[in-house]
């Protein structure tokens, strides 16, 4: 009798450990953005009770909620270029000049050149729209001098110029989204995947806008098509969006910009309750909108870690 109660203390104890670990709490973040559906109307009064989440398909707790009107819900934005996109991106430098002098009073802003797999940083994060100037030129490299624009995002990703917690950390991409290393449409692009884990991690919301350097005599149109759904597949993991005027250039950045402004205007940063299964993983996500008559997008991976450490720890 003795030894068969030894025998099942000692399966309880080596249970103990694994059942402890998964039942383990766990906690996110993420950016959320509610387009109103009239499009005039910005800020719309969010509660945790219009939102139902889902963490790796378990309902999940809304735990803190912040607007993006609010001063407590600051706004870092990095415009990452193409170091090969040259003097093609000429024509639109005044767009961005242009976007970067209206940057609200919360958001602080740093450009970036995609260079030799990395994320140069132009300069600082600053709310300073002639400091932030100072880092705005054509980029200079040659084609391929990105290596892989997938690489550069990674980069910044680990590479944040920041350690604010309750910022929101959004990056645009400009552009054309071809590995290449991968030239080809590749869903399961190894670079690509490490990218968006990266960004997930980091808690980036990912933009793009495409942009094809004219000057490349390697391209063709199967390679564009394959770099805009590369850069599709980003900004829907994160909760972004990607935008693009069929397989060329558009005039201009404006709209593009305008619509970016919108949607600033329109996020919130919720934290999450979840269930940790073992150590800090990345799982799915998903946001339901309810007696709001508007548009909710959502990032389709979160970062989820043990409840009261630091995201990305």
């Amino acid at each position: 009798m003795k030894s068969k109660l030894a025998a099942v203390l000692a399966v309880l104890l080596l249970t103990l450990p694994s059942l402890a670990a998964f039942a383990a709490p766990g906690q996110g973040q993420a950016v959320v953005t509610v387009l109103p559906k009239d499009s005039n109307l910005t800020g719309l009064n969010i509660q945790p009770q219009n939102l139902e989440l889902k963490v790796d398909g378990k309902s999940s707790n809304v735990t803190n909620l912040a607007a993006a009107r609010n001063p407590e819900s600051p706004l870092e934005l990095v415009l990452l270029i193409d170091g090969g996109a040259r003097a093609s991106l000429g024509t639109q430098l005044t767009d961005i000049a242009g976007f970067i002098k209206e940057i609200p009073k919360n958001a602080k802003i740093a450009i970036a050149y995609m260079e030799n797999g990395r994320a140069a940083l132009a300069g600082p994060l600053s709310s300073d729209p002639q400091q932030i100037l100072k880092g705005l030129h054509l980029p200079a490299g040659p084609p391929g001098t990105n290596a892989s624009p997938y690489f550069c995002l990674s980069d910044l990703a680990k590479n944040w110029p920041s350690h604010d917690q309750n910022a929101r950390r959004e990056v645009l991409m400009i552009t054309d989204g071809v590995d290449y290393y991968n030239r080809r449409y590749d869903p399961e692009d190894p670079y690509v995947q490490s990218a968006i884990e990266d960004s997930i991690r980091s808690g980036l919301v990912v933009y793009s806008f495409y942009w094809l350097n004219r000057g490349r005599l390697d391209q063709t149109g199967y390679e564009n098509n394959a770099g805009q759904n590369l850069l599709q597949q980003v900004t829907q993991a994160t909760g972004g969006n990607s935008y693009w005027e069929g397989s060329g250039n558009p005039v201009s950045f404006d709209p593009y910009f305008h619509d970016l402004r919108h949607r600033f205007q329109n996020q919130v940063k919720l934290a999450f309750s979840a269930e940790l299964k073992g150590k800090p993983q990345i799982t799915r996500f998903s946001v339901k909108l309810h007696g709001i008559d508007a548009k909710v997008i959502a990032p389709q991976q979160v970062f989820v870690h043990p409840a009261g450490s630091v995201s990305g720890e």
